[in-house]
C-alpha cells in the first residue's frame, strides 16, 4: 500500500504547489486558477513521478496476481 499512498500524495503536493504558485503570480479566476493547476501539475506528474508511478503499478499488478489466501 506504500508505494500508491506515495504516489498520490505527491501528486495531491505536485497540485497544491502549482496552484500555490499560479496563486503568487496573480491569477485571481477560482475557476481558471484550479483548471490550470489540474493540467500542469498533470504533465508534470507524468515527467517527474514516473518512478513512483511504475512502483505503483507494480505494486497492484501483484497484488491482483497474487491474492491473499482465503481461510475457511
Amino acid at each position: 500500500m506504500r508505494p500508491v499512498l506515495v504516489y498520490t500524495m505527491s501528486r495531491i503536493g505536485l497540485f497544491l504547489v502549482t496552484l500555490g504558485v499560479l496563486w503568487l503570480l496573480g491569477l485571481a479566476n477560482p475557476l481558471l486558477l484550479i483548471i490550470l493547476s489540474f493540467v500542469i501539475s498533470g504533465v508534470a506528474s507524468y515527467v517527474l513521478l514516473s518512478k513512483q508511478r511504475d512502483a505503483m503499478s507494480a505494486r497492484i499488478s501483484d497484488k491482483i496476481d497474487h491474492p491473499k489466501p482465503q481461510g475457511d
